[in-house]
């Protein structure tokens, strides 16, 4: 079976960097929420439910503007 594309939810830019933040649904039923630094993977992490995934990537995405990203679509 193959997997389903990603749902970008953000990206954020500061100075030549970029982050994105990106959703995708797991073959189990859970979400996946990764995080990329300039295209590399930083962080992987699985929810049960769906808002738990958005609601982390909105907390990172709050932490990372109050040290100076700005979101960049």
């Amino acid at each position: 079976m193959p997997s389903q594309p990603a749902d970008r939810l953000w990206r954020a830019r500061k100075h030549h960097a970029w982050m994105d933040a990106q959703l995708r649904p797991s073959s189990d039923g859970a979400f996946e929420l990764r995080i990329y630094y300039d295209g590399e993977p930083i962080l992987t992490r699985k929810w049960p439910a769906r808002e738990g995934a958005l609601d982390q990537a909105s907390h990172i995405l709050k932490d990372m503007q109050r040290a100076g990203w700005n979101t960049h679509w």
